[in-house]
């Protein structure tokens, strides 16, 4: 689903946009360019918020993945939701700011966005990340390995960056050179 330029967007001041009546939305992909959109940040938390929330919490679960960023659904808002499967279940961070890394972990990231690819990214081991619930209530996430992998992968959705931007250059030119044969029709997927 595509806004109108002028409409106004979901968690401003002036919001009359209200999610679809259906509960698990359709992932945009490589190519889209709401995934290259820096998101705006969210200002009003209300009822369609909460609603939006449940449905990227489901639609993450549905595609299934680790987490989920609002652009990935076609919404240009500073929202997040993930579960790095570590027993504490869906979160939300809205607005978010990656406060700290450190260290480095190697690990095969895919992406929903790219879905099939996996490529070994590098990305620090350690992120801690703060931001707001959708009550707006401050919440800061702390973690290592795949949380703190989730939070920076998240974090760049909203910042418009996807993971082929972490690729090293010769393997982000083979990678793009992939993902265009692809969209052209040129290989399977």
């Amino acid at each position: 689903m595509f806004l109108e330029p002028s409409a106004p967007l979901l968690g401003t001041k002036h919001s009359v946009f209200s999610p679809p009546q259906m509960a698990v939305h359709r992932i945009r992909t490589y190519g889209d360019p709401v995934l290259r959109t820096v998101a705006a940040p969210v200002e009003i938390f209300d009822d369609v918020l909460n609603r939006l929330v449940d449905d990227m919490i489901e639609t993450m679960y549905a595609a299934p993945g680790v987490g989920l960023a609002a652009p990935q659904i076609g919404i240009s808002r500073q929202i997040t939701v993930f579960d790095s499967q570590d027993g504490d279940g869906a979160r939300v961070l809205i607005n978010p700011v990656l406060l700290e890394t450190s260290g480095e972990f190697s690990y095969d990231e895919g992406c929903l966005s790219v879905p099939g690819h996996y490529w070994t990214i590098v990305r620090p081991a350690f992120a801690r990340a703060a931001g707001v619930d959708q009550q707006g209530r401050p919440v800061e996430y702390v973690g290592q390995e795949l949380l703190g992998r989730v939070l920076q992968h998240e974090i760049d959705h909203l910042h418009g960056n996807l993971l082929v931007e972490r690729l090293d250059r010769k393997t982000r030119k083979l990678a793009l050179k992939e993902l265009r044969e692809e969209a052209l029709g040129l290989t399977e997927t």
